[in-house]
């Protein structure tokens, strides 16, 4: 399934062209891939964000373009570092029976075991490779940590095949694991830090105290 986006060619020249379309709150982008030439346009900044926002960077989108419509998927989306709007945005065009890879976002679910029992659930891997078709690409790939038990581990290899797509990185990768809690050892530390911080602040000014006390001494004995 794609959501539409239409959008309209543009020249790059003069550059206050680019100003021009942005005031009209219009984005800037190229689109490249099968069957089409790198050709710029522009397009609604808020149409982008709104399918972005309702279906990640992932989903397939059926761009209009000169009265056609061509499959393309977001390759890459230039943000402003100061504005929460669009700077650039890289549309590839695709074949819909071939595959393609993208990354996606590993998301945790369940809660595991070993972190009911005083355990930490460390997630240690936060985006997978994973190819598919353009319209079978996923947003998200979900990981059950419900049986991780302290000690355990899950890794890429571990996670279950999937009908729509496949992860391609490597299997070897450790995505989440469930270790010991080092609260109660790292509060100790610091405790017994602190004990001979101030031990050792004790310390001098008990030799302090006696070294004015034997200066005091001196002073007199010399009158």
């Amino acid at each position: 399934m794609s959501v539409n986006l239409t959008a309209e060619k543009r020249e790059v020249r003069p550059r206050s062209l680019r100003k021009q379309l942005r005031h009209e709150g219009k984005a800037l982008g190229v689109v490249y891939g099968y069957k089409v030439e790198s050709t710029p346009i522009a397009f609604e900044e808020k149409e982008l964000l709104k399918i972005v926002r309702e279906n990640g960077e992932n989903v397939l989108i059926s761009l209009k373009l000169d009265g056609k419509n061509i499959n393309v998927l977001i390759n890459r989306r230039d943000m402003d570092v100061f504005t929460p709007t669009v700077d650039h945005v890289e549309f590839i065009a695709v074949k819909m029976d071939e595959e393609t890879e993208v990354e996606a976002d590993v998301v945790l679910v369940g809660e595991a075991a070993g972190a009911k029992v005083g355990g930490f659930l460390s997630q240690t891997l936060f985006k997978v490779t994973v190819a598919a078709t353009p319209d079978k690409l996923p947003e998200n790939v979900e990981v059950d940590v419900t049986n991780l038990e302290i000690g355990d581990s899950i890794s890429v290899a571990d996670l279950p095949e999937q009908k729509d797509f496949r992860i391609v990185t490597e299997g070897d990768i450790q995505v989440a694991a469930v270790v010991e809690s080092t609260l109660e050892q790292d509060l100790e530390e610091i405790e017994e830090a602190e004990a001979q911080a101030e031990a050792g602040e004790d310390n001098e000014v008990e030799a302090t105290e006696t070294s004015s006390e034997e200066t005091a001494e001196e002073n007199e004995d010399n009158k």
